[in-house]
């Protein structure tokens, strides 16, 4: 208790501070130039008594996480996406080039040099023939590498997008591109788009969760699921597949749950004082943060234990218990939409095949790193399938951008090991479940597979078509900041409406 007691007297004397001449005169500054701002920041008149009358609070105001109707007749409830942060080479696994074959080893054409930047070749490097055996697979004939065994088997459930193209080069921008819509930092991204705009259906979880695998943190850091200018409390929140799902989540020792309880009342019946003195929206935001915490450490244990799956789902997805893994998180996705779970975001670390050591190589470590997420992708899948989930859960594949049909030669130099550079121009993307049309292959890329000839699809054609599987017209979803409308795409973006069902 005697932190409490530190905390009611630290707010106390945060009152009387504010009755000295310095802070009156403060405020005579600060509020006049809020007059001016109110109506910009938060569309209210600026005669209004207080802040918190001119924001004209509603139900979701007060719980920002309550369930939303979506604007018009969703396809998909929830999303699963799957990043494999560092870029996987769509040459070695979906896009299949038998040119690639015949030119191997031999100087790239200066056509497909002229006027290009990447991220590390330099000169003319040779054109580098895929290190994997392709097949057609299912009816829809759709062509994957022997890297993927598993997968090829549910070659009719999804839907390729081939010719995707982006701007970016480099890891970090790319991947804050891909998950936010913009290359600079400070916008929210996709997962907290789709919790601010229909909450979620488990009051006792968030909304947007987050699960790593590969050892590292996307190149981009948190951002990549940060909520930008949106209210903080629909950020991504991470959980861990090892040790304590979240840090902290278990009471110190000798605090009762009762105890616990009081102190969050406590807490917070400070932050609506400040809320009603100031109305910062943020502070509504921080209310409901330690309200969801203390929700939280009741349900998150038993929703992020998969020791009490049968040994059948263990086998389909290859988990080990206790470990950290991509399979497990797999599988907590699974549970984790089953409870509720708007968005669950799934981040694979390790794809960076430039060729400069085995785990960096297109032919072994690729492989390798495709052993990792075979078999669970294609669980998940089966597993939403077989539990009539699958058809309102969307589940979204891909990297960053791509990889060259050339060789990488750092610095001009021919790697020890096979490897591709970055690429922007062509690189494929799958989705299945909620709304998707399956055994779908959309786009065509050139002979090189170097850029997309037909059917091309930018990241925020992709963006556009998530928002209308969740039930929304992505140019009409947007969120007043900083005095004008913003958008996931900004002012792009078409449907992909041939892999629509």
């Amino acid at each position: 208790m005697k932190s409490l007691d530190k905390m009611l007297a630290e707010f106390a004397q945060q009152k009387l501070s504010k009755q000295t001449r310095r802070h009156f005169l403060m405020d005579c500054v600060s509020k006049v130039g809020g007059l001016a701002l109110a109506p910009l920041m938060f569309g209210c008149d600026s005669g209004s008594a207080t802040a918190s009358k001119g924001l004209n609070l509603t139900d979701r105001d007060l719980n920002p996480l309550s369930p939303l109707p979506p604007p018009f007749g969703a396809k998909a409830k929830s999303i699963i996406y799957l990043h494999m942060a560092g870029a996987p080479s769509q040459l070695e696994l979906f896009d299949y080039k038998p040119e690639l074959v015949k030119y191997h080893n031999q100087p790239c054409p200066e056509s497909l040099l002229e006027g290009r930047k990447f991220a590390f070749i330099q000169g003319t490097p040779n054109i580098l023939g895929p290190q994997a055996n392709f097949a057609q697979h299912g009816q829809s004939g759709a062509w994957i590498s022997d890297y993927l065994p598993h997968f090829s088997k549910l070659a009719d459930d999804v839907s390729f997008i081939k010719a995707v193209h982006t701007d970016q080069f480099n890891h970090g921008p790319a991947q804050l591109f891909m998950q936010t819509g913009s290359a600079r930092l400070g916008r929210p991204s996709l997962g907290s788009w789709v919790t601010y705009g229909l909450g979620t259906e488990n009051q006792n979880l968030p909304g947007f969760v987050v699960l790593t695998s590969g050892g590292k943190t996307p190149d981009a850091g948190k951002s990549v699921w940060g909520s930008g200018f949106l209210p903080s409390v629909y950020q991504g929140v991470q959980c861990r597949s090892k040790g304590d799902p979240v840090l902290y989540l278990d009471d110190p020792e000798g605090m009762s749950r009762n105890l616990k309880k009081n102190v969050i009342e406590a807490i917070n019946a400070v932050n609506q004082e400040e809320f009603n003195t100031y109305g910062d929206p943020e502070i509504l935001a921080r209310i409901n943060q330690y309200e969801m915490a203390y929700r939280m450490q009741i349900e998150v244990p038993e929703v992020m234990d998969i020791n009490d799956e049968p040994e059948s789902i263990h086998k389909l997805y290859g988990t080990k218990p206790g470990a950290e893994s991509f399979a497990n998180n797999c599988l907590l996705a699974r549970k984790m939409v089953e409870k509720g779970v708007r968005f669950v975001q799934l981040y694979d670390w390790g794809w960076d095949s430039h060729g400069t050591d085995h785990d960096g190589s297109i032919d072994m470590g690729l492989r390798n790193k495709c052993r990792e997420i075979d078999r669970p992708i294609s669980a998940l899948l089966l597993d939403l399938k077989q539990r009539g989930m699958l058809e309102d859960t969307l589940v979204v594949w891909g990297g960053e951008f791509g990889r060259t049909p050339m060789q990488e030669n750092r610095g001009g130099k021919t790697q020890g090991f096979l490897g591709r550079d970055h690429h922007v121009d062509a690189f494929t993307m799958w989705m299945a479940g909620g709304g998707i049309k399956p055994g779908v292959s959309y786009g065509i890329t050139d002979d090189f597979g170097f850029s997309g000839v037909e059917e091309k699809v930018s990241v925020h054609d992709i963006h556009a078509t998530i928002l209308h599987l969740m039930g929304f017209d992505h140019e009409k979803f947007t969120y007043d900041f900083q005095g004008r409308p913003f958008r996931l795409t900004d002012v792009e973006g078409e449907l992909i409406n041939k892999i629509l069902a």
